[in-house]
């Protein structure tokens, strides 16, 4: 049974990022659709569990939009204006909806990871 997760993990504090504001989008003919917006919650994680689960599956372009400098201003990390990494957007396919993606995101208001984790 497929599903779609997250995970983000602040490099710059060594912690969760909890708090941190997330927009999942699908993808049709080049135009983002929203699918669900929601915050992190202590383990950087989704507190609802799996963002698409076996019955909301299904092939096609997504993208993950992470508002990153919202989170870092939050914890009072000064950043320049505009900030160097704002909104991080992270486009992926999803080409087997009975398969597990996990898109984790490694993350500092000057730099940001990701692949596709299990």
């Amino acid at each position: 049974m497929g599903h779609l997760s997250t995970h983000v993990l602040d490099t710059m504090n060594g912690c969760a990022a909890a708090g941190m504001h997330v927009i999942l989008q699908r993808m049709e003919e080049q135009t983002p659709v929203t699918l669900k917006e929601f915050t992190l919650n202590a383990d950087g994680r989704n507190d609802g569990g799996a963002l698409l689960d076996a019955e909301s599956m299904a092939t096609g372009s997504y993208r993950l939009v992470f508002s990153v400098a919202a989170y870092f201003q939050a914890l009072g990390v000064s950043l320049p204006d505009p900030p160097f990494l704002d909104q991080v957007p992270l486009d992926f396919g999803i080409a087997d909806a009975t398969g597990h993606y996990h898109v984790p995101l490694l993350v500092s208001p000057w730099a940001y990871s990701t692949y596709r984790g299990s």
